[in-house]
This record gives C-alpha cells, structure tokens and sequence, in this order.
C-alpha cells in the first residue's frame, strides 16, 4: 500500500496499532515479536527496500502491515505527517534503522510523543553537521572533501595521513583510512562508488564526503538512553577493527575495561552531546577514540546499535536493551542506571576474497565454554568479497565470561577454531 495520498480512511489495522516503525529491521522486530503484542506494530519502509529486500515475505506476528512510504527523504521528511494518519492508539515512533533516523523525528515530534527532535535528528544522520555541532568536543581536525585533490591537500597538511569518509551511510561503508602512499584518486572513487542498493533509496541525499585527521588509541562506543535531554542507562563498549585501510569492526566487548574517571568523563561528554544537538528522547550510539586517555568524538547515531551490542549488553546487564528503549520512546520516563553482572563479547569471521572451498570447526567452537552463538553465514561455493564493511563480514561468534578479559578470551578463542578455506585465484575472476 503506497502512502502516494493522506491515509484518510480506516484501516484495518487502525484499532491495533501501537507502534510505527520507520525503517525495517528484522533483528528489531525479532525482538519486537517477544515484546509485544501480534498486529501492534505498522513498519514504514521505501518501496524500493521492500521489493528489494522481499520485506513482505518476511513474516513476524508483531507486524500488523508494511506501507511503502518515502521514509528516506529527510529534507522533505514533513512529507509523512500529511501521508499517514496519526495511528489513535499509538504510542511510540522508533527509528528502525539509520536512514529512518529523520522520518521517525518527524512523526513522533508531529504526534506529540518522545522522540530526537526533528533538527538533532538531521545533525545525527550527517556527518559534517555533526562535526559542526561538536565545536565544545575534543574531536579530529576536518574539512568538507569534494575531490581526491582535497584529500591530497588535507593529508599533506596532517602527517601524510588522514581519514576519508562518506558523511551519510552506515557500517563503515566507503570509510578509509590513508597512509603517505596510498592512492588518494582510488580511495576517493572507491568512497563516492559505496553504496547499499537493498536498503538506501536510489534517490536518497546526494554523498557528502569528509576527511579528517587520524587518531591513534583505543576505540569505544557509549550506548546511552536518554529522556528529557537527561542520560540515564549507559554502557561503553571496547571495540577492535581490522588493520589497514577498511577499518571495519572485528569485535566488541560489553563491559569496556576502563579507568573510572575515563569512564566519567565518557558519560558527561555523551551528555554534552546531547546537549549541543537538542537531542531529546531516545538512544544515542556514540563512538570516541580514547588519546591518552582522552575522550574524541568521531560519529553517533540516534538508534539502536548494530553489530549485536545490544545483545551483548542484554547478556552483560539482564533485563531487555529494546524494551528499555520502547519505555523511554513511549513517555515511561527514564532508563535508570544499572550495574553490570557479568560480561560479553563478539568475535566477527572474515577471509580473504574468492571462493569459498569449506568450513570447518564450527561444532568445535560452539562447544567451549560459555559460547552463546556461532553463526556462519557462508558455505562452499560462496564467492566472497574483501572485508570492507560490517555487510562483507562472514558471521560470528558470542561469548559471556565472568568478566571483560574472560568474554573477549573466549569469543577470540571460539573463532579461531572456526576456518574458513578460500580459492583465492578465484577472485580476481
């Protein structure tokens, strides 16, 4: 059902609807299946993802209809209050995924119900307006790049080194990170060419592209949810990413291993953010690079995280990420603040290019201690790509431990039972 005109009569899910969702997300309605009652929830998603995704083909009881709506035009987002009629029983508006991030702002703040904001929402999903934003931050030097030239002139200025980036995707995509002698031509085509045909609309924002100065020192995520402006739960994740010029994430760790006044100053900028963004209601994924210790901010998106942290921090914690999340999007009040029991992590699966010839050893990793999941998602005969962002990865292993080291020693443990055997020469075929 395309919202092409106001969605003025009744529908038959007008009586049930509790909750819009503004993107689709299977792991999101996974959850939201256990969560919530069948038929509450009407997801909103581009007509384009749909076909291209077989969203409809993908049942879950919670759904009560997907609507093609033009969730993805966030300069024209006020577009969705004339197309869909307010659902009367609903109660909450989530931001699905990363490109419904401004769409799912705008009708909560239309709705009258919790939610980013409109203008924290549309500095949220674009990257040169958060750099922006953050003027009261320790972050990287930057400036816009529109050329490999810019890239060439910023590098010279900065050590021979930089950061190329895509100011409006997601996992990693187009992201690089550049030496003295790499080829800043290559990396700018390989940058501008990034895209996700199955879940960005083909008439989505034009790419806008930043360079920026690289940091060294550990790397951090803080999954915060907020009410009212005011942080309540937070977690901070350890994270690792492969060497060289994809910095794609290889593993997480819930709970980060920090000194106590690191961890205090990473909560107050969190909230310092919030602050200069408007940033109301919701969940705020933020990723910091520690400098000597030093908090420096280098993105954050207002939505659930990817790369199952949110799992992680329900196995750390207890209790349900996302249910907390709905409670604070449905106007409950705040998530409080909550110690961690125990800990866990993930460990990613990656190989060279080429075809895969077999995989072996996921019995004997899915047999050790304190593994919660192994998960492959190749096979033999699968042509493989080289890992340059969270979607070219090859599965995972998740593990829980007594503490952050025993987690992160067994996840790593787990995967490396795990081969995946690969016919090179078949890549460049």
């Amino acid at each position: 059902m395309p919202l092409s005109a106001p969605n003025r009569g009744a529908s038959p899910w007008a009586d049930t609807v509790t909750h819009v969702a503004v993107g689709f997300s299977q792991a999101l309605l996974t959850d939201l299946d256990q969560l919530l009652p069948a038929g509450s929830v009407l997801v909103l998603e581009e007509p384009e993802v749909i076909a291209a995704r077989d969203v409809e083909a993908k049942a879950h009881p919670c759904v009560a209809a997907v609507l093609a709506a033009p969730t993805q035009d966030e300069a024209q987002a006020e577009r969705l209050i004339g197309l869909l009629r307010r659902p009367p029983r609903v109660r909450a508006v989530i931001p699905a995924v990363e490109y419904g991030v401004v769409g799912a702002a705008v009708l909560a703040h239309a709705w009258n119900l919790p939610g980013a904001g409109p203008a924290a929402a549309r500095t949220l999903r674009d990257k040169i307006a958060m750099r922006t934003a953050a003027g009261t931050l320790d972050q990287p030097r930057w400036m816009v790049a529109r050329s490999p030239a810019d890239v060439e002139d910023f590098r010279s200025r900065h050590g021979g080194r930089c950061v190329l980036k895509p100011a409006n995707r997601q996992a990693s995509l187009g992201v690089q990170m550049l030496g003295p002698d790499d080829d800043a031509a290559a990396a700018w085509q390989r940058c501008v060419g990034a895209d996700e045909p199955m879940l960005r609309a083909s008439y989505a924002l034009p790419g806008r592209y930043l360079v920026e100065e690289r940091l060294d020192g550990p790397e951090v995520s803080v999954e915060t949810l907020l009410h009212a402006g005011q942080a309540g739960f937070t977690n901070i994740t350890a994270k690792s990413v492969q060497p060289g010029v994809n910095p794609v994430e290889l593993g997480h760790v819930v709970p980060a291993r920090l000194a106590r006044e690191v961890a205090v100053e990473l909560r107050g900028c969190v909230q310092e953010l919030a602050r200069i963004t408007g940033f109301r209601s919701g969940l705020l994924h933020s990723e910091w690079i520690l400098v000597r210790g030093r908090p420096h901010f280098i993105e954050c998106a207002a939505r659930l995280p990817g790369d199952n942290i949110d799992l992680l921090i329900d196995l750390a914690y207890g209790g349900r990420l996302t249910e907390d999340y709905l409670g604070v999007l449905e106007g409950r009040g705040p998530a409080a603040a909550r110690p961690s029991r125990s800990a866990a992590a993930i460990r990613f699966l990656v190989a060279p290019a080429g075809q895969v010839l077999a995989v072996t050893g996921r019995e004997l990793a899915a047999a050790l201690p304190g593994i919660s999941e192994v998960t492959v998602s190749v096979s033999p005969g699968t042509r493989i790509e080289p890992v340059t962002s969270s979607w070219t990865r090859l599965g995972h292993v998740t593990a829980t431990g007594a503490n952050s080291q025993q987690a992160e020693y067994r996840a790593s443990a787990a995967a490396e039972l795990i081969t995946i055997e690969v016919d090179q020469e078949l890549a460049c075929r």
